[in-house]
């Protein structure tokens, strides 16, 4: 029941979004261009990063082929919202179902309804998809068997994960240990070392082979020298703040348990980056420490003997409960509470005029405005990129008032000499203007 409330809420928030033209980042449309390719039995390349770019050619997420039947079925960036919501709840299942049955039901549900609504995943769910949607459920059906001492399953779910993205290898390595720990055989050794392989031959093979650059494109942002050269900034307000609330929202109890080292490889390239962007709670990046912390709690409550009472168990459910609700008043879903104002309607009827003006089978350059709702239907191409000349360009211009309805045109034609364009669609938020 929890996992169907939680897939529920998931679906709400996203819908919500949908129908008010909510798009956070580029990310949606490039992993909808990815489905597309897939589903059309093509390799990935996707548009939106550069003319002719292989997606396997920036990350390593071979696993997202899965998404190819759901989208030939229900072909819309929308629907990749819907498999991530699908595969955030799995989890909430897997985590809430141990929880109960290592806990007593009070205490687990409790548990589970707080994981449900953990920070990491609303960010996820208020970031739309990712591919790490695929490694939640992943993790937590690994850890689960891993504290039921299950070691072949454990060894499998966490094997996956380095088909998910290339920087898990050093998680899978982690969590190797921690069986090898706990088992006391070489099983966990092994997983280990299958880790390690993955990560070293996608981020110095695989990657770098179908990268425009010939390179793994995010090794520069692992700056270990900068580390070593001012060691405080380890202690930035973000990355505190991330790792106190990482404790908190499992009102400390993850501390009580190896589990929470899993942490470490996802916290050590985030915090290791010199982009802001990747320190706070913001985003997709704390969504594979979820699991990880709730599991690494539930093992603390099972197994510490001071931990260890029906009693207590229930009060560390409430308490975790109790606080995953007070925190969901500062991140996406508190956004709920009056959807009218934080999902609001008013560019509904422009988007998709602006939309309508744009025919299906076309070449699009846009920004990131519209471009989840022109992927199903057309090719599209990112403004910020070296593009090859489009049919059509549609560009928001609500942020630049007073601007000639034939601007969008105009600037068209000086990225692209010798073309013309004529305005096909203008209103105060969007341009839409045809090559001739």
């Amino acid at each position: 029941m929890v996992g169907i409330l939680a897939f529920a809420v998931y679906s709400l928030f996203s819908w919500l979004q949908w129908r008010s033209f909510t798009i956070r980042s580029w990310d949606l449309g490039i992993f909808t261009q990815l489905a597309k390719s897939y589903a059309n039995f093509q390799p990935p390349i996707v548009s939106l990063k550069g003319d002719g770019y292989n997606l396997l050619g920036d990350h390593f997420h071979p696993l997202l082929v899965l998404l190819a039947p759901f989208y030939r079925l229900f072909p819309s960036a929308y629907t990749l919202l819907v498999v991530q919501n699908v595969l955030l709840a799995v989890s909430v299942v897997v985590a809430c179902h141990f929880a109960v049955k290592r806990l007593g039901r009070i205490a687990g549900v409790c548990l589970g309804i707080g994981y449900a609504l953990s920070w990491g995943l609303q960010s996820a769910v208020d970031s739309q998809f990712h591919e790490v949607a695929f490694a939640v459920p992943l993790l937590a059906l690994s850890l689960v068997a891993l504290l039921e001492d299950r070691w072949r399953s454990a060894w499998i779910w966490a094997a996956l994960l380095v088909f998910v993205k290339e920087d898990l290898g050093l998680t899978v390595f982690v969590i190797g240990l921690v069986m090898a720990w706990r088992a006391r055989t070489l099983a966990g050794l092994w997983l280990s070392l299958w880790g390690v392989g993955w990560f070293v031959l996608t981020t110095k093979v695989i990657l770098p082979s179908m990268n425009p650059g010939a390179q793994w494109a995010y090794q520069s942002q692992l700056n270990i020298r900068g580390l070593l050269s001012d060691p405080a900034s380890l202690l930035q307000h973000d990355k505190v703040a991330t790792v106190f609330l990482l404790a908190a929202i499992t009102a400390g109890l993850c501390l009580f348990s190896p589990l929470t080292l899993i942490v470490l490889p996802t916290l050590a390239w985030r915090f290791l980056s010199d982009l802001p962007v990747y320190w706070g709670q913001d985003w997709q990046y704390s969504a594979v420490l979820m699991p990880v912390v709730f599991c690494a709690a539930i093992d603390a409550l099972s197994r510490r003997k001071v931990l260890n009472s029906a009693r207590l168990r229930r009060l560390a459910g409430t308490a975790i409960l109790l606080i995953a609700v007070v925190l969901t008043s500062q991140y996406a879903f508190g956004m709920l509470v009056d959807p009218s104002k934080n999902f609001p309607l008013t560019t509904a009827v422009s988007s998709e005029s602006a939309l309508a003006a744009v025919p299906d089978g076309v070449t699009v350059e846009t920004d990131i405005s519209l471009m989840s709702y022109l992927v199903d239907r057309t090719e599209v191409y990112w403004i910020g990129n070296t593009n090859p000349a489009p049919d059509y360009v549609l560009m928001d211009v609500s942020g630049r008032p007073g601007v000639a309805s034939t601007t969008t045109a105009t600037e068209a034609e000086q990225r692209f000499p010798d073309t013309r364009f004529v305005t096909v669609f203008a209103d105060g938020h969007y341009q839409v203007a045809k090559r001739q």
